[in-house]
């Protein structure tokens, strides 16, 4: 992976990014020596360096036997519990994943919706399948409700003795719900460990068995995030390590006025590391009044809707573009004999080679509307660099969250909106806030 700062020359003078690298660096120090706020929540930091081979091929066994007996593998769970399988699921299949035959990851738990359960559950009603259930807890509601539901209808449809083997439970090490229903059942559990929050967790076996259910090489991606983990240590000069870089530089656009931070690719098989990526940092970030508002866009698709305002709104933004330097298909565009469409001029040339230009193109003319640009490029979409990403912006995640003095990895405000839904739906306990909220 290469970052790319060129785009941020016109806004950023090198005095000031010399006068922010030494912060960036030690707290990158202060990550590895947890020395930091939050710092009983940074087991995620060396583990590309501790997963054993042995713990790899127990997630491979486990994944095998549930591909094997499956159509369908419901992953259940909700924010970093999910986001960071389904966003490196989707950057590695096929786009049309859902009309093969393989086996197919769907997802339960990340919302309350009625009608999606109600739809997944006529899906499943006549395949085989079964259930991974990602919660420390066993109580957050969404996919408490989600798992209490399809734990129902898969004991109905196989039966409780097989049902059981069909259920893998990620959770706590000793306490919770879902720790103590595991236990009086038999399921195969994994552990998150108390020193790893839901948002860091994409290389624990919260992302990778899913991953592996879904047919890819967790070890490469085990294997890349190890290489990011190399290159962003403390004994790396600033000048060579991507993640403190990453972090000097957005908060000099933060503390200029650029408040906003838009994730940009030209891949719609990125859209979900953009979906990661927002939780990641906003809820990293996002605290006592300060932090850079994560969004993301889909170009060349969203230059027909958002790309009027990046380019001559409100200028308080810049952007990060993911950029893929080789496709992995090859497809031209043919010669039309009557050229009513004008587009004989591309005739031979490659779609990927068209996507490129149009990348170039908008960052040009976003750049000279006023936008700074962080460009990072991999040379391929594949399990070694998506890991390398990851573990890069989850590094770069911890570091520019201490350059803005908060703990990177609470979530405080998460808290509110639970205490008042619990009090709206009458949760014993709650009965006194409810009727605050009613009156």
């Amino acid at each position: 992976m290469k970052t790319d700062f060129k785009y941020i020359q016109k806004f950023v003078q090198e005095i000031q990014i010399n006068e922010l690298k030494d912060n960036a660096l030690n707290m990158n120090k202060a990550l590895h020596d947890k020395t930091g706020k939050g710092n009983d929540f940074l087991g995620w930091v060396n583990l590309p360096n501790e997963l054993s081979d042995e713990f790899l091929s127990d997630i491979e066994k486990t994944a095998a036997s549930l591909r094997q007996k499956s159509d369908f593998v419901v992953v259940i769970g909700i924010g970093g519990s999910y986001l960071g399988a389904k966003a490196a699921i989707d950057a590695l299949s096929h786009s049309f994943r859902a009309y093969r035959s393989e086996c197919q990851i769907v997802y339960a738990g990340q919302n309350i919706g009625e009608e999606y359960l109600f739809e997944l559950r006529e899906i499943l009603k006549d395949k085989s399948f079964s259930l991974i259930v990602i919660s420390k807890s066993g109580t957050t509601t969404e996919p408490a409700i989600a798992f209490r539901i399809l734990k129902n209808d898969l004991e109905q449809k196989y039966g409780k003795e097989e049902a059981r083997t069909r259920i893998v439970a990620v959770t706590d090490e000793k306490r919770g719900a879902l720790k103590q229903l595991s236990n009086i059942e038999g399921y195969k559990t994994y552990v998150i460990t108390d020193d790893i929050g839901g948002r860091y967790s994409v290389l624990t076996p919260v992302g990778l068995l899913p991953i592996a259910i879904a047919g890819f090489n967790i070890r490469e991606i085990v294997a890349g995030a190890l290489e990011m983990y190399r290159r962003t240590s403390t004994d790396v000069d600033f000048n060579q390590n991507p993640a403190a870089q990453y972090a000097a530089v957005r908060n000099i656009l933060y503390n200029k006025g650029y408040t906003n931070e838009i994730m940009v690719n030209y891949n719609p098989k990125l859209h979900f590391l953009a979906e990661w990526w927002k939780q990641l940092y906003g809820e990293s970030e996002g605290k006592q009044g300060k932090g850079i508002f994560p969004a993301s866009v889909d170009f060349s698709t969203d230059l027909h809707s958002m790309g009027q305002y990046i380019q001559d709104g409100k200028r308080n933004l810049f952007e990060t573009v993911i950029s893929v330097s080789e496709v992995q298909q090859e497809l031209t565009i043919p010669s039309d004999k009557d050229n009513l469409d004008q587009l004989n001029f591309l005739a031979g040339k490659r779609i990927d080679f068209i996507n490129k230009n149009a990348e170039l193109g908008t960052i040009l003319a976003h750049n000279d509307g006023g936008v700074p640009i962080i460009r990072l490029e991999i040379p391929k979409l594949n399990e070694y660099y998506l890991g390398q990403l990851i573990y890069f912006f989850e590094k770069a995640c911890g570091i520019s969250g201490y350059m803005i003095d908060v703990n990177p990895f609470d979530q405080p405000g998460v808290e509110a909106y639970k205490r008042n839904m619990f009090a709206l739906l009458e949760k014993p306990g709650f009965e006194g806030e409810r009727e605050k909220l009613l009156k």
